[in-house]
């Protein structure tokens, strides 16, 4: 009684991976619940097989043991127990066989049900791939409500959304398990995901395509919510960078536009409109930086500012020389773009 107790006890731990923020196995989407259908096809079609397996091992064993102990001469073959394993083996040959079709036929049929999504008004995003960050762009038919940010996707729930995947650099994968399978980002090419997101949470994307150093820090948020909150947040992001209320900030937004930031970084409303780093118009309100690396504090950021190289080796954002009290200004300046 013990043994399968304690048995029991020992899955515990698996079955908890099958559950969170990251979990293909925990669909939040459409796309994500036909993948984990189809992976709990497959895991229960073949435990089954396995067990009848066992079973069938077994019992062969002994029903072998039994015929060679009863047999005077064990070498010399039974022509009817030769017959019956023939028919047994050739039986099992075609239920394979079926199996392995039937498997074949379930994959085909999730696939060709993941490209027939209802693409009618669906939500336009281009998503571009850098080394290690995300660029996101909402795209829109009226040029003033197109928005761009990085590293972090709102989505209404219940709405399909298009992504238009590229990258500039290297291949890159995106995939959020919870939401949907994997898709590259391909320089040169686009590639064109369609998602339904089906449940209101936060949850954690990946590049799933080895890039370079920082492959490992190179994540996102999926930021599922209901459709008057999204609108919401679409207006807010709209809108240009609030002006800083503090001293500290207003001075940090002065040794911004006039440090190498401007360089790489826009900031709408301000002088800052370069496009080579991430958009840091409403940066506050973000809830990681440095692509899901650090979390969104005072302290963490500071830390980035200081030495990006220490947090991140290997990233495009150069160490500019500030002494403690500018770089906490600038800390203050970026906290208020919310």
């Amino acid at each position: 009684m013990r043994a399968p107790l304690l048995a029991a006890l020992a899955l515990v731990p698996l079955c908890s991976g099958c559950s969170g923020r990251q979990s293909a196995l925990d669909p939040g989407g459409a796309n994500a619940a036909q993948i984990a259908a189809l992976f709990w096809t497959f895991t229960t079609t073949v435990m089954v097989v396995w067990l009848l397996v066992m079973i069938g091992l077994v019992l062969a064993l002994r029903g072998r043991q039994a015929e060679a102990e009863a047999m005077p001469q064990p070498l010399s073959p039974d022509p009817r127990i030769e017959h019956r394993a023939t028919i047994t083996v050739n039986g099992l040959v075609a239920a394979t066989a079926l199996i392995l079709v039937a498997l074949m036929l379930a994959s085909f049929l999730t696939s060709g049900s993941l490209a027939n999504l209802e693409k009618e008004q669906a939500l336009d995003l281009k998503l571009t791939g850098h080394q290690w960050w995300w660029d996101v762009r909402y795209a829109d038919k009226d040029p003033t409500r197109t928005l761009t940010t990085a590293n972090e996707i709102h989505l209404p729930v219940g709405r399909i959304a298009k992504l238009e995947l590229a990258s500039n650099d290297v291949i890159h994968s995106f995939w959020v398990p919870n939401i949907a399978g994997k898709m590259d980002l391909v320089p040169g090419r686009q590639n064109t995901l369609f998602i339904k997101p089906e449940r209101v949470g936060t949850y954690r994307g990946q590049c799933a395509e080895f890039c370079g150093l920082q492959h490992a820090h190179m994540a996102l948020l999926v930021v599922v919510e209901p459709e008057q909150q999204f609108e919401a947040w679409y207006a807010a992001e709209l809108g240009a960078a609030t002006e800083p209320g503090t001293p500290e900030a207003k001075r940090g937004k002065e040794l911004f536009s006039k440090a190498a930031c401007v360089m790489c970084h826009q900031i709408r409303g301000s002088t800052a409109g370069a496009r080579l780093g991430p958009d840091l118009t409403h940066v506050g309100r973000r809830a990681t930086i440095a692509a899901g690396t650090l979390p969104m504090t005072a302290v963490d950021l500071d830390s980035w500012i200081a030495d990006p190289q220490a947090v991140k080796p290997g990233v495009s954002m150069p160490k500019v020389d500030l002494t403690p009290e500018d770089r906490r200004s600038i800390v203050a300046y970026l906290g208020s773009l919310k």
